[in-house]
């Protein structure tokens, strides 16, 4: 998941120190969130309890960790903490109504690609 992100995609010498900094903690956030996936993969497939049991707490474990950097970069990036502050802790559904009917008109224009497409091969 995170391979393609490991090194820095620009010549390192152009880069500020703030966005190196950024990198590696987005970078981070990335291996988190892939242990917490093998880590919950791991519970559901042992059918011994007690090792559900301890890998059930080491994805806990990487969620607290997935959380301290995405607070790290809240409090860097001033738009990433407006998204969140936008996008985060409020009831209702998480796509908003406008944002739906922007999919939705997507999805259309994807699919009428693909039917065009399809007509064309044959």
């Amino acid at each position: 998941m995170a391979s393609a992100s490991q090194g820095f995609h620009e010549d390192e010498s152009r880069l500020s120190a703030r966005t190196k900094d950024l990198h590696r903690a987005l970078v981070s956030l990335q291996e988190e969130l892939e242990a917490i996936d093998w880590y919950q993969q791991r519970a559901d497939a042992t059918e011994d309890p007690e090792l559900r049991e301890i890998l059930g707490h080491n994805r806990d474990e990487e969620k607290e960790h997935a959380m301290m950097l995405l607070e790290w970069i809240r409090r860097k990036d001033v738009v990433f903490a407006r998204m969140m502050r936008l996008h985060t802790s409020a009831a209702g559904p998480i796509v908003s109504e406008e944002e739906s009917e922007k999919s939705a008109g997507e999805a259309e224009v994807e699919g009428g690609a693909r039917k065009q497409g399809e007509g064309e091969r044959r």
